[in-house]
Order: C-alpha cells, then sequence, then structure tokens
C-alpha cells in the first residue's frame, strides 16, 4: 500500500513520541485490544513490535459505546495498573510500557511488522487467530418475549419464581400510573417488589447476562434453572424494565430496555452499582468508574420516568432492609389498548370486591376436550397465584389486597391417594373431588415442579375424550422427581409451562389416565349426587396463619366464615402455638358435620321458591358450601342398553280387532 508524504511524517512523529517518552500505544477494536511497543530507534524504517489480546468474555458488554465509530472510553496510564477514563477516542491510546508485553518470539499473541513501506511481513504463524464471537442485536430483546407470547401471566410468573428463589416472605404485584416527563403523559407501570435476599453487582450481572451455565446440583428449592427467565418475562410484559436491589452491604441498579438501544447495533444495559461505606451507599470503584457510573446513571433518568428523587423514594421502599424492586412500562398492548387490565380492590370490602390483573382477551387457554368457559385461572392473576405453589409460604398482594393461598390437596373431597412408578421412579398422586370445579365443568391433573405449578386441568384418560367425564375430579401431583434425571437433564420447558416431549412424560400421561379413570369407576357413584342438588364440602377445610404460614386443619363442625381476614394459630378454634407442627392430610376419610342435617341436601323446589321469594336463609343449613350455581344440571352416569321408554315400546297393548 502506497503512503503519501504525510502519513509518513506522521507515523514518524509518533514512533519518536512512544520511544522518547517510553510509552505503548493500545488499540481497541471490536473483540481485540492491539499494544504498539515503543521501538528502540525511532525510524520510519524501523521495525515494531505489536501485541495483541482477544476479550473472551461471555457477558453482556456493560461499558457505553458508540456503535457507529467503533468507539471506546479510553484509559491513560497514570501509574503501575492504575488506569483512569480520560474521554472517547479513535485513536490509539497511550500508556506507560510498564505494562508492555513480552518479546515477540516469547508472546504467542505478538506480531513483528516490518514499517519500511508500510507493508506487514508477518509470519504465517503469527496470524490472529480465527475465532467467533456472538453479537446480539437489540431486536434480540423483542425475540426473547415471544417465549411467553402464548399467555402473559407465564412472564409475570417468571419474576414470582425469582422472588421465591430469593427467600422472599412478601411480595407485591401492581399497575398504576405514573408521570413521565420525556412525553409528559401519564403512563401504567407494573411493579412488582418483594423482601428477598437482593442481588450483589455479579448476581444482577449475571442475571441480565443472555444465559449462564445450568447448576450441576439440583436443589428441590429452587425454581430458577435455565437462566432466561427474567429477561423472557420481562420482556413479554413490556419494553423497558428498570431493576432496583439492594442486600446487606451493597445496591444495585440495572437498565434493561428496548428504547435505549433503538438504532445501535449491539445491546448496551446501564448498570450501577454502590457498595456500602460506613452508613452511606457509594459508587463501588472495584467494578466501574465514576465516569461510567455517571454515564449510565444519566441513561436510566433521560429513558425512563425516573429522576433522582422517584430513585430515592423506591430506594426508601427498602427500609434498611434487602429485596428486589422490579419497574415495567411501554407495556405490551392489545390492539389499541393494553393487554393487561388492572382493578383495585375495595378497601374493607368483601371477597368480590378484591383487586385483580386480568388478560385483556380473557381467553381461556385451548386443551383436549375442554368445552368449559369459566377457567379463571387463564386470565385472572389473583385466581393463578392462588394456586401457582404447591406448599404456599409467601404472601403475595394483587393490586394492593392480599390473595387468599388455596392449596387444591386441601380443597378436595372423596381424597384418594395414589401411589406407583413410572419407569423406576416413585410417584404420588392426590385425587378427589372438587364442588366448585363441577359446577365450572372443569376437571384434570394439576402438575408441580419443584413446588411450582406447570401445567393446569391437563386432561387425561377419558376426560379426552368426553368432556362429562371426570367433572369435578381434580388430582394434584409433584413430578420434579420425575422429570429431573440424574445426568443434569431437565424435561421441562424453560418457560415452565410445559413439559418436553419425552419417553417419560408419555408413560406419566398413561400412568394418570389409569388412575383417573379407575377413580372415576368406583368411588364417583358413592357420591350419590342425586335430584336434590347435593353440595360437598372438602373432606377437610384449612385456615393459614398470617405468622408462621403453616396450615391448620379446621374442626368439621366450625364455620370458617366466622374466620377473621387474618387469623393466627393462638384463635380460635385451634389455640395453639404458632412453634406446633403442620397438620397433614389423611386419605380416604370423608369429614361428616357433628350435625347431619347440614349436610342436608336443599331440594330444587325449596330453592326455586327461596330464590324467587328473595327469602335470605341465614339459620339453617349454615354448613351447605356456597355454590355459584345451584341451578347446573346434576351430573349423570351413562347408562348401557335401551332407553327406560324402550320397555314400554316392546309392551305395548295389542290394537283391538
Amino acid at each position: 500500500m502506497n503512503y503519501n508524504e504525510r502519513d509518513m511524517n506522521e507515523w514518524g512523529r509518533f514512533l519518536s513520541f512512544l520511544c522518547k517518552h517510553d510509552m505503548v500505544a493500545m488499540i481497541n477494536f471490536e473483540l481485540y485490544k492491539f499494544y504498539i511497543l515503543p521501538p528502540a530507534i525511532a525510524s520510519t524504517s524501523s521495525s515494531v513490535n505489536v501485541a495483541y489480546e482477544i476479550d473472551n468474555t461471555y457477558t453482556v458488554d456493560t461499558c457505553p459505546r458508540d456503535c457507529e465509530s467503533g468507539s471506546h472510553l479510553a484509559e491513560e496510564c497514570i501509574g503501575p495498573n492504575t488506569f483512569k477514563a480520560r474521554g472517547r477516542v479513535n485513536a490509539a491510546v497511550v500508556c506507560s510500557s510498564d505494562l508492555k508485553s513480552p518479546p515477540a518470539e516469547d508472546h504467542p499473541h505478538c506480531l513483528t511488522a516490518e514499517t519500511s513501506g508500510f507493508q506487514s511481513r508477518a509470519k504465517q504463524e503469527d496470524r490472529l487467530p480465527v475465532r467467533n464471537f456472538i453479537r446480539a442485536d437489540p431486536s434480540y430483546l423483542k425475540t426473547l418475549g415471544q417465549v411467553h407470547s402464548g399467555w402473559i401471566f407465564g412472564g409475570i410468573a417468571e419474576l414470582v419464581d425469582n422472588s421465591r428463589d430469593a427467600k422472599a416472605t412478601k411480595m407485591d404485584i401492581f399497575v398504576d400510573m405514573i408521570k413521565f416527563k420525556k412525553s409528559g403523559k401519564d403512563i401504567p407501570m407494573l411493579s412488582v417488589i418483594d423482601d428477598g435476599n437482593g442481588m450483589n453487582h455479579d448476581e444482577i450481572m449475571k442475571m441480565i447476562s443472555f444465559g449462564h451455565k445450568q447448576p450441576d446440583k439440583d436443589d428441590k428449592d429452587h425454581i430458577g434453572r435455565f437462566g432466561v427467565g427474567f429477561k423472557t418475562g420481562a420482556m413479554r410484559l413490556g419494553r423497558d424494565i428498570l431493576v432496583l436491589t439492594q442486600t446487606a452491604n451493597s445496591r444495585s441498579l440495572a437498565f434493561l430496555s428496548q428504547t435505549v438501544n433503538e438504532g445501535k447495533d449491539n445491546i448496551e444495559i446501564p448498570v450501577v452499582s454502590y457498595s456500602r461505606q460506613g452508613q452511606h451507599m457509594e459508587v463501588d470503584h472495584s467494578v466501574q468508574s465514576e465516569d461510567l457510573a455517571k454515564y449510565n446513571l444519566k441513561a436510566i433518568k433521560e429513558f425512563s420516568p425516573f429522576d433522582k428523587f422517584l430513585i430515592g423514594e423506591k430506594v426508601a421502599l427498602f427500609g434498611g432492609g434487602t429485596g428486589t424492586q422490579i419497574y415495567i412500562w411501554n407495556l405490551d398492548k392489545w390492539g389499541t389498548e393494553y393487554c393487561l387490565e388492572w382493578h383495585d380492590g375495595l378497601k374493607g370490602g368483601s371477597s368480590f370486591h378484591q383487586g385483580d390483573i386480568l388478560i385483556h382477551s380473557k381467553r381461556i387457554r385451548s386443551r383436549p376436550g375442554q368445552i368449559s368457559q369459566k377457567v379463571p385461572l387463564d386470565y385472572s392473576l389473583r385466581a393463578y397465584l392462588e394456586v401457582i405453589f404447591l406448599v404456599p409460604r409467601m404472601k403475595i398482594s394483587v393490586q394492593q389486597t392480599l390473595v387468599k393461598s388455596r392449596p387444591l390437596a386441601n380443597v378436595l373431597s372423596k381424597t384418594v391417594i395414589e401411589t406407583g412408578h413410572i419407569l423406576g421412579k416413585p410417584v404420588e398422586l392426590i385425587l378427589g373431588f372438587s364442588q366448585l370445579e363441577w359446577e365450572r365443568a372443569n376437571c384434570g391433573i394439576f402438575l408441580y415442579w419443584h413446588g411450582r405449578l406447570i401445567e393446569a386441568y391437563k386432561r387425561v384418560g377419558g376426560m379426552i375424550h368426553n368432556a362429562d367425564a371426570g367433572r369435578g375430579v381434580i388430582g394434584v401431583m409433584d413430578v420434579t422427581n420425575l422429570m429431573d434425571d440424574q445426568d443434569g437433564c431437565v424435561w421441562v420447558h424453560n418457560n415452565k409451562q410445559g413439559f418436553q416431549d419425552c419417553e417419560i412424560y408419555a408413560c406419566l400421561e398413561q400412568w394418570l389416565g389409569g388412575k383417573a379413570d379407575e377413580y372415576w369407576d368406583i368411588y364417583f357413584d358413592s357420591l350419590k349426587l342425586d335430584k336434590d342438588y347435593c353440595v360437598y364440602k372438602p373432606d377437610c377445610e384449612w385456615v393459614q396463619c398470617d405468622k408462621c404460614r403453616k396450615w391448620r386443619i379446621l374442626p368439621p363442625d366450625f364455620d370458617s366464615r366466622k374466620l377473621p381476614l387474618q387469623w393466627f394459630c393462638y384463635m380460635e378454634p385451634f389455640k395453639g402455638q404458632c412453634a406446633d407442627p403442620e397438620q397433614k392430610m389423611k386419605p380416604g376419610i370423608v369429614i361428616v358435620s357433628t350435625k347431619r342435617s347440614g349436610y342436608d341436601c336443599m331440594g330444587k323446589d325449596s330453592l326455586s321458591k327461596k330464590m324467587d321469594s328473595g327469602i335470605k336463609n341465614s339459620g339453617t343449613d349454615d354448613k351447605l358450601v356456597d355454590s355459584e350455581d345451584f341451578r347446573s344440571a346434576p351430573l349423570k352416569r351413562l347408562r348401557k342398553g335401551l332407553p327406560r321408554g324402550s320397555e314400554n315400546v316392546r309392551s305395548s297393548p295389542k290394537r283391538k280387532g
């Protein structure tokens, strides 16, 4: 390549500067760093040693960068191994030769170039190795959200899982309006706040990175495993997310945003981390410089509704404790409306006036054999969170009202525990009858993995082919041991909304179908649901202590409607202590009221008269379970053979001649 005289002069001056001051020039280009070592003689005809290194990190590049020019924050050496940021440059960065690399013959990544005529004479064996690294375009953030495109509550469930893994005891989920100064409008913002352990700088960097190594050991109390839950869930809910987290000794802010990355060719995630210095939190200079922290904080304030006052207000919510706060705005749209709609509850109101977050479409998820359109779990966040955990311990509030957990195994009647083995692994299934689900024409198995609901109302056996078969029958099963392979393989989808098509899952479906059909054939007739519309209570009624979160069995003759909104172990009728062990359900026992009239069936005629005349019955039939619709059609057995009227047809009298 021919260079003009000006370039020759500039190159000579550049080499003279390096030689005179014994400095090293550093050049950043993409994933490479080049170091031009000072020559022995400052001459355009002398050889120059060039060392290089390749950045082999796999985490997201959190340093601000001008993607169009490829420039980075330059650093100038002010002492051995001490750097100070001095702004953006497009030329080489000059450093002291204290950091220079060994000679070319001793360094595997060192190139020797002859400057005479500016022609490279590097040897074949000294060429740069051919290695490929992944770049993430900002459009990939939108792609991540498509993991939960079929059901938006799957995205919220990912955030709930993270709070549970962080040992949170309470969690608040709500949508409220906030002023966005940039647009001058009020916009809805989804807030997810917990009091868990929080995250330090390394942990939050791991969370915002695109995947990480799966754990080698399996923790049955830990749900997160795939390293993509936060990103897929958050990006499904909205375009912009701010994470504020605090531990005992640190505090961090992370801004995962599609808006801030518009027009860039690589994803930039501003992160600001602080460490505790006495009674105050100061910028953590061990992980970032002061200039970098200011740059990232400026980006957060510019592209989000959060200024220093709002950030301070949110930090105050920690109250000196630990936890994580996630704020999501620019929520996903359903046409001209938002995918989510929210309703605030009435303070002091009944259970029918509790706040909730709903899916705008209110569509029912597709399941084989299902014809029911009454499945609140599919579109009501409150209904979903009631059953999301097999053993609920965390207090969850939706729109500022507490969600009453509903462990399914504790609200069934005619319960039976079935055990067996599938491919050599022991399994246990709880089957029972639910009056509420019968009225809604629902049935199926609830499958839990690591204590978290994966599939709901899974129809098996005859339920798939007949909408009435198994009506009201509900099964509960924990398949953790079944779906976690010993070699580290997990047969669960990474969105945690279903299982992979594998041998063990096919065997599970077959086993469940046989047990459900057997239960239906043997135990259904004993229910004796006759024309009088009997309503059945669960085998046991349970109440959860609002302090220790343990479940207590209520006596058969106790009216659960008399329980206060907040109940503790020392209250009626338990009168115990929180230290008392949690009671366990005994299978196959039907609890009968001390007053047998308590379970008397309400006749159709008498019920119709009461409903038509508007008379309220407050003194009798206290033990009947509240029903949504007593006029629902009763369960009927399929009767084989000719219709009842066929005998009359065959024995019809002969006509007189």
